[in-house]
C-alpha cells in the first residue's frame, strides 16, 4: 500500500511512481491554496462529520487543550477502528463544538479539522483524476459536496480555473 505525505493512502498501489508524485503534489497544492484563500467561516457543518480521525501523535496534545486527563479522554472520546485508526466517537456534532459554532480546542484541533475539506483524500483524489485526465469535468467529480456549504461555494467557483491553470503549466513543463 502506497502511502503520499504520510497520510494519504493509496489503496492498491505498491509505489508511487515519480510522475503519479508531481501529479500528486500538483493537486495537494491545489487543495492546500484553499485553506489560506476561503478561510473557515465557523459553519460548523464539518464537525458533524463521521470518522474524525484522530492522529496517534495528537492524543496527548488535543487532551491537553480539553483539559481532560489522558486516560479520561481516551476512553470517553475516542475509538479505535478495525484497521487501527482512532476516531472522535461523537461527532454529530464533534464533542468539541459549542453552541456558537465554534471550537473548543480550535489552536489544537486534529489535523484532518485543520484540513477539512480542502485537502482530505476524497476531494484530493477528485482534483488529481482531473488533473491527469484532460476529459475529466472536476464539477462532476465533486457532485458529493453539499452545495449549502460556504467552502462547496469557494470550491466550486474557482476550481475549474485552478485544474485548467494547474495542467497548463503541467503541458508547458513537459
Amino acid at each position: 500500500m502506497a502511502v503520499y505525505k504520510g497520510k494519504y493512502v493509496l489503496r492498491g498501489l505498491k509505489e508511487i511512481s515519480p510522475e503519479m508524485e508531481s501529479d500528486l503534489d500538483l493537486a495537494y497544492r491545489i487543495c492546500m491554496s484553499y485553506i489560506d484563500e476561503f478561510p473557515c467561516e465557523m459553519c460548523g457543518r464539518c464537525c458533524r462529520q463521521p470518522n474524525i480521525v484522530v492522529l496517534p501523535e495528537e492524543v496527548d496534545r488535543i487532551a491537553g487543550a480539553a483539559g481532560i486527563p489522558l486516560y479520561d479522554f481516551v476512553a470517553k472520546y475516542l475509538t479505535r477502528t478495525s484497521d487501527g485508526r482512532l476516531l472522535f466517537r461523537k461527532t454529530d456534532p464533534c464533542a468539541f463544538l459549542g453552541g456558537d459554532n465554534r471550537c473548543g480546542i480550535w489552536k489544537d484541533r486534529p489535523e484532518i479539522c485543520r484540513d477539512f475539506p480542502y485537502a482530505v483524500s476524497m476531494f484530493m483524489s477528485r482534483v488529481y483524476i482531473a488533473l491527469t485526465d484532460e476529459k475529466t469535468d472536476i464539477l462532476e467529480l465533486i457532485r458529493y459536496m453539499d452545495d449549502s456549504w460556504p467552502c462547496t461555494k469557494a470550491i466550486r467557483s474557482t476550481i475549474t480555473e485552478k485544474i485548467r491553470e494547474a495542467r497548463s503549466s503541467k503541458n508547458d513543463q513537459i
